[in-house]
């Protein structure tokens, strides 16, 4: 079993492709990454954003599919419309089942995106995804609807759900969830935990739902299982990050 990160370097490790592989391998999923953009950062702050040209994004993609065989894929930060489009153009090309995390703003408030990123994103990619994975932040952009309750989230999500089916992560509402999966929209109800080690929450969720994926649940279950090991994984975290491998041990202090 194998999945694909296509996605930022964050070198503290709690996000990015760093934090996608951890939990690629934490459910017992190998993990292969494309990086799309070199980033400065912590747990606290970005500092600076550096992308990868979009040509050797796709010559990555292109040596990575020549030698495994990828099924599913998640995709992160990617930053600029071109990048987006050149993806897309892979994920096209190769026939994946891909997951769309669409970072664009970290929690610490700086941007993750540039230009035209939101118009490409709905252009190009997001008709190619099996899923999107949108924080409410996110969800307005993609849709925008402005969302303070959870009505509001399910008229984001019937909006992105034209173009694929979506997950409107539920940090920002009460720990709730709302899925539109082939029009059907569902609420996860979940626990909002108090806690600080969320960076990276974003990135495991959907590289977990990839991993699930890969072990051969279908995307509902696959939904619900991501959820329960990220809710755990900051339940262990530390750091301000998550603990991908809370299973098998927890962090020294």
């Amino acid at each position: 079993m194998l999945a694909l990160s296509i996605a930022g370097f964050d070198p503290s490790g709690g996000a990015g492709i760093l934090a996608d592989i951890k939990t690629f391998s934490a459910l017992g999923v190998y993990g292969a990454g494309v990086i799309t953009a070199l980033t400065a950062q912590n747990v606290g702050r970005v500092s600076g954003i550096m992308p990868v040209p979009p040509g050797f994004v796709k010559e990555q993609l292109d040596l990575v599919m020549e030698d495994l065989p990828v099924v599913h894929a998640k995709t992160g930060m990617l930053y600029s419309a071109e990048i987006v489009e050149a993806v897309a153009e892979k994920v096209r090309e190769y026939g994946l089942r891909v997951i769309v995390d669409p970072v664009m703003v970290a929690a610490s408030g700086g941007e993750l995106s540039e230009g035209n990123f939101v118009r490409a994103l709905r252009r190009h990619l997001l008709p190619e995804a099996l899923i999107v994975t949108p924080n409410v932040a996110e969800a307005e952009r993609l849709s925008d609807v402005p969302i303070g309750t959870v009505d509001d989230a399910i008229r984001a999500a019937r909006v992105i759900g034209e173009l694929c089916d979506v997950i409107i992560t539920g940090g920002h509402l009460g720990g709730r969830s709302v899925i539109q999966i082939d029009g059907d929209v569902e609420v996860l109800e979940g626990e909002l935990l108090d806690s600080r080690n969320t960076h990276g929450s974003g990135c495991s969720f959907s590289a977990a739902t990839a991993a699930y994926l890969e072990r051969g649940l279908d995307l509902g279950e696959a939904l619900r299982m991501a959820d329960s090991f990220v809710r755990e994984a900051i339940r262990h975290g530390h750091h301000g990050t998550l603990n991908q491998f809370w299973m098998h041990s927890r962090y020294p202090d």
